[in-house]
């Protein structure tokens, strides 16, 4: 009874923080636009291609998303949305306090619209498009396969009620949220997976075209769930985990056993990020509410593995909540959000 009373105070007080918020928008953005989804999505990720509209004042962008549906047909979704030009004329008159919209240009209301509607099985807890080729999509699932689509090869309504990935992608026994592309190599990938392992494939290798690949390469270090995986975003062959063993192990993929490890938090690590603009520099979100930065010292040896040694660890307790998605700022070089 206690619990479920507490749960209705936080709630409450989430409502009220969010009606805060949403009156202060004005003061706060340029511009602010709401849409509702039919479902909730567990992931979301901006596509990388952008569309002029011509004696236009926006820009049609593009977004992944994925659906969380009550026991209904689930979807990867391919959506468009239109923001303005740099030049675009705002009009603060515009701000509609009921559908929290501020700063209206044009005829532009803020409306996501889906183009391509996927199939898939069971939610999607996370989709990421392969930065070499952003019509390849990999997706994660409560199951324990990883999948990928080719977004191009499916018409923008499904004609059925099946779920057909140009690929699925074995090694896990269960589920999990982790992913990853590599930046530096196409079609190499990474999966975190409750089971206490990533899993690494290199798609490219599916020259055969069937429609499963086993994993390449099972790294086992963890002693509990594994939470997040990231490649390093400057060195190709090196990446970090992060779980619920309260532990950051960093591996050289070449390798299957950790190159180091730290215990990160005292808590469940759900994140990393590696900070794009200093390759010594990373950075973790934990359930213990602290944003942990750790400065570490890196070389290859002989191109035959690396090696690591953590240098500090800064610590920033900031947030009253559980840290779940850390990111660097591509705008500002030690900003995190």
């Amino acid at each position: 009874m206690a619990q479920a009373d507490d749960s209705a105070v936080e709630e409450r007080l989430i409502n009220e923080e969010y009606k805060i918020w949403k009156k202060n928008t004005p003061f706060l953005y340029d511009m602010v636009m709401t849409h509702a989804l039919e479902w909730p999505s567990l992931t979301v990720q901006w596509l990388p291609d952008t569309q002029k509209v011509e004696g236009a004042d926006y820009v049609k962008h593009r977004l992944i998303l994925g659906t969380h549906t009550s026991d209904e047909q689930n979807h990867l979704l391919i959506s468009k949305l239109l923001l303005p030009t740099d030049d675009a004329q705002f009009d603060s008159s515009k701000y509609d306090t009921e559908r929290g919209e501020f700063g209206g240009f044009g005829a532009i209301t803020g409306k996501i619209d889906c183009e391509i509607k996927i199939n898939h099985d069971g939610e999607v807890n996370r989709a990421r498009y392969m930065p070499q080729n952003p019509v390849i999509i990999a997706t994660k699932s409560p199951s324990s396969d990883v999948f990928v689509f080719d977004y191009t090869k499916h018409s923008s309504v499904p004609k059925d009620s099946l779920c057909k990935p140009q690929l699925r992608l074995k090694g896990h026994t269960k589920e999990g949220y982790g992913l990853s592309w590599n930046n530096n190599k196409e079609g190499h990938i990474l999966s975190a997976s409750d089971d206490q392992t990533v899993c690494f494939w290199d798609i490219r290798g599916n020259e055969s075209g069937k429609g499963t690949m086993e994993a390449k390469t099972v790294f086992k270090a963890h002693t509990a769930v594994v939470e997040d995986v990231a490649w390093h975003i400057l060195h190709q062959e090196v990446f970090g985990s992060v779980g619920d063993d309260h532990k950051l192990i960093i591996w050289d993929a070449r390798n299957s056993s950790p190159a180091h490890q730290v215990d990160a938090h005292t808590a469940e690590v759900n994140c990393l990020a590696f900070n794009p603009y200093s390759e010594y520099i990373l950075a973790t979100g934990s359930a213990d509410k602290v944003c942990v930065v750790i400065f570490w010292t890196f070389s290859l040896m002989e191109k035959k593995s690396a090696f690591l040694s953590i240098a500090s660890i800064i610590g920033f307790k900031l947030i009253t909540k559980k840290i779940f998605r850390v990111k660097y700022s591509k705008m500002l070089m030690f900003l995190k959000h």
